[in-house]
């Protein structure tokens, strides 16, 4: 498999990029802000789209669940975190964060509390508010080795009404990929007060340093039982205008409940989506090694950047992700960071207090581009604050 030069990367390349996250903001500014990475499909990828481009392939799907995804989604799962699901278990979705929605509206009720541990992807809090939900905040706690659940406020928060856990690992914005130990404690945590569990597992394939995912429901049978687990090849191989993702459940029961949304209030999935993603699954592991080794260099180089030029910062070098979670505290800024940033130093990063309450000194950092871009976000940060 040919590989691509990550290195060639260049906002004069980029900048022609019809997607959100080279088009909101105008061309002079650097974006890096939405989960979105810059670097090319993987030969598979392209192949299996170009291919059904020049067939005019393009019409309806059969029943997407007649396609293969969840065949090849369960082959993967066993493959890489040893963990066997059923294909029947499965439904395809357009993306993650409809799976949270309708997974909130589905199996909770109307004025029902919600844990969401911030800080958080703001769509988890979003899905709370606007399905008539309560938000129970665990807040992590910012230890030396990166964020943590806190346990005891954890299980302080949960009160009668609280029905469903909404949880995110590996986690954004922070990054961190949680223990076994921690998984077990948040497992008996959830069956002694007899919750639910939306399980974000989007991040899977983009951990660090040779570390492992460990899927939730794959704990043991009693946790399975009340998980959903979400996922998708979009963020890892980096396809999310495609726009397929993947929900499973641990019991019958859960799905049964789910479905009752019928198929054409979630919308159809598209057959470029499905390929797309069989391509990923099955055949764009060399692709996946060679973006991870190269995002966990940008990562370091990033690190190594912000101490070097703004040393009063504080960022944990994530476990996994290529998105950076930055406290600028110690700039006593008058603004958010990210509009702070964006004013003077044209370059765009994700505001924190989208991340839950409490976070306005805090922005988000997206690192999956070139070195030189990496750098240049840097220059662009220094320029604004006139170093």
């Amino acid at each position: 498999m040919v590989l691509p030069d990550l290195d060639a990367l260049t906002m004069g390349a980029l900048a022609g990029r019809h997607g959100e996250k080279w088009s909101t903001y105008p061309s002079e500014v650097l974006p890096a802000w939405v989960a979105e990475m810059d670097y090319p499909i993987s030969a598979p990828i392209h192949d299996a789209l170009s291919g059904m481009v020049a067939r005019h392939d393009v019409g309806y799907p059969r029943d997407s669940r007649d396609e293969g995804v969840s065949e090849v989604f369960a082959a993967r799962m066993a493959e890489k975190f040893d963990w066997k699901v059923d294909p029947a278990r499965v439904e395809l979705l357009s993306d993650v964060v409809q799976g949270i929605y309708l997974a909130v509206g589905t199996l909770t009720t109307p004025g029902s509390g919600l844990v969401i541990q911030t800080p958080i992807y703001p769509p988890f809090l979003q899905s709370a508010t606007e399905n008539g939900r309560e938000i129970v905040e665990n807040r992590l706690r910012h230890e030396s080795r990166g964020y943590a659940i806190d346990f005891e406020a954890l299980e302080e928060a949960i009160g009668p009404r609280t029905e469903m856990l909404l949880f995110c690992n590996p986690h954004n914005p922070t990054g961190r990929v949680f223990s076994r130990e921690e998984l077990e404690a948040l497992a008996e945590i959830v069956l002694r007060h007899d919750l639910l569990v939306v399980s974000d597992e989007i991040h899977a394939d983009l951990l660090h340093d040779g570390r492992s995912h460990l899927p939730l429901a794959s704990l043991g049978p009693e946790i399975a039982a009340r998980t959903i687990t979400l996922t998708s090849a979009t963020k890892a191989f980096n396809i999310p205008g495609l726009r397929l993702a993947v929900a499973h459940f641990g019991s019958p029961q859960l799905q049964e409940k789910f479905a009752r949304v019928p198929m054409h209030a979630r919308g159809g999935i598209g057959l470029l989506g499905i390929h797309a993603t069989i391509a990923a699954w099955r055949d764009s592991q060399p692709w996946l090694d060679h973006v991870r080794g190269y995002l966990e260099e940008r990562r370091n180089q990033l690190g190594g950047l912000l101490q070097e030029r703004f040393p009063e910062l504080i960022f944990r070098v994530p476990d996994a992700t290529y998105l950076a979670w930055v406290d600028c505290a110690a700039l006593q800024l008058d603004a958010d960071p990210a509009e702070f940033f964006l004013a003077k130093g044209r370059v765009a990063f994700s505001s924190g207090p989208n991340f839950g309450a409490g976070y306005s000194s805090y922005m988000r950092m997206n690192f999956a581009t070139s070195a030189g871009l990496v750098t240049e976000a840097v220059d662009r940060m220094a320029i604004a604050l006139g170093r």
